[in-house]
């Protein structure tokens, strides 16, 4: 099952929620998930992909998509910004280690 953790962008302090686990949303609704979330590109790159393969690209990226979602946002300089207990979970699932 997802999990959100609240993610702060610190130059325009933009507060939106980061995910990592299965994402029944992306195994319902495929590339639409990307594109109503902001990422034009990948959303309409995974409709495309979805279509072509007969909706089982959904099932395997169900399993993918929140983790990469949310390590795309920290990439664009998001950081996490909720409880420690959330924090130190999220970095364990999404595989990132405090700064130095």
């Amino acid at each position: 099952m997802a999990t959100s953790v609240l993610m702060k962008h610190s130059p325009s302090g933009l507060v939106r929620h980061g995910y990592y686990g299965f994402s029944w949303t992306y195994l319902l609704f495929g590339g639409f998930v990307p594109l109503f979330r902001g990422e034009i590109g990948i959303g309409v790159l995974h409709l495309l992909v979805g279509i072509f393969s007969i909706g089982f690209w959904n099932l395997i990226v169900a399993f993918l998509f929140n983790k990469q979602y949310t390590r795309r946002m920290l990439e664009r300089g998001y950081v996490l910004a909720d409880t420690d207990d959330k924090m130190a979970k999220a970095r364990v699932k999404l595989g990132i280690s405090l700064p130095a």
